[in-house]
């Protein structure tokens, strides 16, 4: 319980080299547990321990059995350290050992305690309190893991610190602590109960003095270090401590020394006392801009008020509601000459509604100077006194951490000239109903100041000069940029020279237990505490849509998902999400998507493990991917697809309400927002089994992704659900995969992995005889082949297409067949028939109202005409081609036109025309995933080239 020091009888004794002696203090502080060989390499080694480790721990062991018995005989282990299984273990018994020792007074006290023999506790503790010399292992420590060994030692000590403190107070003899209370002061500087304890103990020592000097230390740390105001045990402590004193200047003449007199005796003359009870500024406090211009005009405007500027500030929990409010209190506090007042009024504790108006206004008045027995009794004649003292005065009144406007109401000053400052999680509509106020949501911070926040905090160590800057942002990024969470990180790093960015990394990322690297304890407040008491305050609905939207995926869910993720009535789900965003637990963006911060949402991940069974999590994500299936589905519908996956699925199950985009339009604004959602769906498919095929939503999306040029995410997305459909053997899924991938293959001139991917859908189709698939296949392969410029085995697949269609009875593959056929007779110049097969494809087209597909004919056939020398039917065609697939939102199909009109145009002499078309086209190019097709970029910067030489 200290540095780590060793006797034999009264003589000290060198215990040897430091890993010698790290050895010796952890195997003492497991005081008898045996530690195994492995255990001690990971206690003494930071990182990497040497090839060697087991032999060095061993050689250690020899050499601490001689100094502790040097007489015992070679190889054997002595009385004190044996060997136990695998390792070893020490025994030393209180006669030896101080733990043991430390332990066995603690005991005793707690037993004297219990029997009500306080002064013999006492006598107890100070007897276990004496043996601590400082924090345990005297520095030793030189990894976490040893660090935590010991950190446990120095928490036993705490605890008996202020247990006994408590003791000491109530017995009369509060001197008998000091010291120990001023050690584990020292020792833990952020430990609110120590210090609470030695406020006690210094106040019933008759030293207030010191007392309340060791309260604006403490708070000036937590501010500085945490960001954070004292808990209400500190605040208590505060209380009792603090003797009210006032100056009377009326019984003291004016060259006189002033007179303390104290607050229990009626003043004889009006107090002069200006009250500056603002909380420290944080010297630390970066960014807020613009929520500090904004504070700024409102406190300049000028207007004809007739009460106080009321601004009340929103957030969610640790946020940096208050941070916020006490610099912008302390910068514009100057400007209210009567006085600055503050309280917590402690709306987000969980004892009770927080601090009665009665109390709340009592506190006040006194910093206003009235006392004792001149504060009348009841609310309302408490109302009238605080608004008449401060009628006429220019005063700020920072009213932090408020549950409603009813706590708020009765403190409003009563004077046009003042400002309060009120700082809430929920937003204070009745506050500015019934109060005037202005409201100011709070939000996060973004990247950059975040990351300042933290490199300020971390500024004296090496991690910011000398860091990993990929880890300082990804700190920032896991934590989800909470000022709350950087500054316990912040102040973690600070306290653990040794401990990595990339340590911390390590520890963000572990999904399931993400919140455990913010760790709070007593006296400081970590987020999954500041999250429990929002949870607390909900509805039984609420509550539970909150732990079920554990599995919502990112960016976010739409009531019409949460409706479906909780099996509810679409108007219970929308009442229980809006209760969620008025508790700031969720966010609704501009899409109607709501989403969690990422520590709020790693807490409702705890909540659901620990309130439901596995299964009902596997049913809830079941629901959710159904959700966006059948919804993914619905919208593909819209956008008139040629082809249709076989076997069609299930229907939704109960509870699932899928999506009705309704139109073309609302299809693509569907895909647009659900996009990175679904992209992410697929992977959630395909790594658990959740009761849907991953192919069968993946294969929901390529006509959108294809359109809107996404080539990477389309290949991605059908990459993830191969490997699923592969891993479970499942053909049909792997053949209609391998066909969708052929396309971003193709598009991106991997002409071979296409043709082996097709080939490899052929063979399944033709295995389970699906003749239509069959037909598709061919005239994808008609595509591969023409690229290669192989136009007479391209002609012959697009005819076998057309054969098999016909066959089937399918029409609409029979449509893109004929297309195809008109392609490749174009290619091989006879015009004449291609003509002809692109206008019984049209005739098709308006038989089954597809029209989806017309866009790409007009361009064939357009090309048809111009290799006929029937150049203006050739633009006509191209321009109605250009506007159809622009009404279809058909990027490809576009730039394919856009690129073959410029060229027409510009054989023609239309330098113009061609230029315009050739703009549009690289536009549209520029919309891609990653600047479009490498091959098509390259064919365009051959014409911008043609162009350039026309100028």
């Amino acid at each position: 319980m200290g540095p780590l020091r060793v006797w034999r009888g009264d003589i000290e004794v060198d215990a040897g080299p430091r890993q010698q002696r790290a050895l010796l203090a952890l195997l003492l502080a497991q005081h008898g547990r045996p530690v195994g060989l492995g255990e001690l390499v990971d206690l003494i080694w930071v990182t990497d321990p040497p090839a060697t480790a087991v032999n060095i721990i061993q050689k250690y062991i020899g050499a601490l059995r001689r100094i502790l018995e040097p007489d015992v005989a070679p190889r054997s282990s002595g009385s004190y350290l044996a060997r136990q299984g695998n390792g070893y273990r020490l025994t030393a018994g209180p006669d030896v050992l101080d733990l043991a020792a430390f332990g066995r007074f603690v005991a005793a006290a707690k037993a004297a305690a219990a029997a009500g023999r306080t002064g013999e506790a006492l006598d107890r503790y100070g007897e276990a309190l004496q043996l601590c010399q400082g924090p345990a292992g005297g520095g030793l420590a030189d990894n976490a893991a040893a660090a935590a060994v010991f950190a446990g030692i120095d928490g036993q000590f705490v605890d008996a610190a202020v247990d006994a403190a408590g003791i000491a107070v109530a017995e009369g003899r509060p001197g008998e602590v000091l010291a120990p209370l001023r050690l584990a002061a020292r020792m833990f500087p952020l430990h609110e109960p120590v210090h609470a304890g030695l406020m006690a103990a210094l106040a019933g020592a008759d030293r207030q003095a010191e007392g309340l000097a060791v309260y604006q230390s403490i708070r000036e740390r937590l501010a500085d270090e945490l960001g954070v105001d004292p808990g209400r045990e500190l605040r208590e402590a505060y209380l009792r401590v603090l003797t009210p004193i006032v100056v009377t200047p009326a019984v003291v003449p004016p060259t006189a020394p002033t007179v303390l007199v104290p607050a229990e005796l009626p003043p004889t003359a009006p107090t002069v006392l200006v009250p500056a009870q603002l909380p420290p500024d944080l010297p630390l406090f970066v960014g807020r801009r613009a929520e500090l211009a904004v504070l700024d005009d409102l406190v300049a405007a000028t207007t004809n008020r007739t009460g106080p500027l009321v601004i009340a500030m929103d957030g969610m929990g640790g946020v940096g509601k208050s941070t916020l409010a006490a610099h912008f209190a302390h910068r514009v506090a100057r400007k209210f000459t009567d006085g600055q007042l503050y309280l917590d009024l402690q709306g987000h504790e969980d004892d009770g509604e927080g601090v009665p108006a009665v109390e709340a206004l009592r506190s006040l008045l006194y910093a206003l100077g009235l006392r004792g027995a001149d504060a009348p009794e009841s609310l309302e004649a408490l109302v009238g006194t605080y608004r008449s003292l401060t009628a006429g005065k220019r005063i700020l009144v920072l009213l932090d951490n408020v549950r409603d406007q009813s706590q708020v109401q009765p403190l409003l000053p009563g004077s046009a000239g003042s400002l309060v400052l009120v700082t809430s999680r929920l937003p204070q509509v009745g506050l500015a109903v019934l109060g005037g106020a202005r409201l100011i949501r709070v939000d996060l911070p973004d990247r950059q100041v975040a990351r300042k926040m933290l490199e300020r905090r971390l500024a004296h160590t090496e991690r910011v000069t000398g860091g990993d800057a990929e880890s300082l942002d990804a700190i920032v990024e896991l934590s989800g940029r909470l000022p709350l969470a950087l500054a316990i990180l912040g102040a973690r790093l600070s306290a653990r020279p040794r401990l990595s960015l990339a340590s911390v990394v390590a520890e963000l990322r572990d999904g399931a237990h993400r919140l455990a690297a913010f760790p709070g304890g007593r006296g400081v407040r970590d987020p999954r505490t500041t999250f429990a008491w929002s949870y607390r305050q909900l509805s039984p609905d609420a509550a539970r849509l909150f732990r079920l939207l554990s599995v919502a995926l990112t960016p976010g869910i739409t009531a019409e998902a949460a409706t479906s993720l909780s099996a509810w009535e679409p108007r219970r789900t929308r009442e229980a999400l809006m209760e969620l965003a008025e508790a700031a637990l969720v966010t609704e963006d501009d899409h109607g998507r709501f989403t969690s911060h990422v520590l709020v949402k790693a807490y409702a991940e705890e909540l659901f493990r620990e309130t439901e069974p596995p299964v009902e999590r596997a049913a809830a994500v079941s629901r959710l991917l159904q959700h966006y299936l059948h919804s993914a589905l619905n919208a593909q519908s819209e956008l008139k697809s040629y082809f249709r996956i076989s076997p069609p699925p299930p229907p939704p199950p109960d509870g699932v309400v899928a999506e009705q985009p309704g139109s073309m339009e609302n299809a693509f604004s569907w895909f647009d927002c659900h996009r990175d959602l679904l992209l992410e769906a697929v992977r959630v498919a395909a790594e658990g089994d959740h009761g849907i095929a991953p192919w069968r939503l993946a294969l929901a999306m390529p006509q959108y992704l294809e359109s809107a040029g996404l080539f990477r995410d389309w290949e991605d997305v059908v990459r993830t659900a191969l490997r699923a459909a592969r891993e479970q053997g499942d053909a049909i899924g792997e053949a209609h995969l391998c066909r969708s991938l052929a396309g971003p293959r193709w598009y991106s001139g991997a002409n071979d992995d296409a043709l082996d991917l097709l080939q490899t859908a052929l063979r399944h189709y033709t295995e389970h005889g699906m003749t239509k698939e069959q037909s598709a296949v061919r005239n994808n392969l008609q595509a591969v082949y023409t690229s290669l410029g192989d136009h007479e085995v391209a002609l012959e697949h697009a005819r076998q297409a057309v054969t098999l269609s016909r066959l089937s009875g399918e029409r609409q593959t029979e449509l893109n067949g004929l297309m195809r056929i008109g392609q490749s007779l174009a290619e091989l110049k006879r015009f004449e028939e291609a003509v002809h097969a692109s206008r019984q494809a049209l005739d098709i087209c308006r038989d089954l109202d597809q029209w989806t597909e017309e866009a790409w004919i007009r361009h064939m056939l357009a090309q048809s005409l111009a290799g006929m020398g029937r150049v203006d039917e050739a633009i006509e065609e191209y321009t109605a081609a250009v506007r159809l697939g622009a009404v279809l939102a058909q990027g490809p199909t576009q730039v394919y036109t856009l690129r073959d009109l410029s060229k027409l145009l510009l054989s023609t002499g239309d330098v113009a025309g061609a230029r315009r078309a050739f703009d549009r086209a690289v536009e549209l190019m520029g919309t891609f995933q990653d600047g479009g097709p490498e091959l098509l970029r390259a064919d365009l910067g051959q014409l911008a080239e043609l162009l350039a030489r026309h100028r």
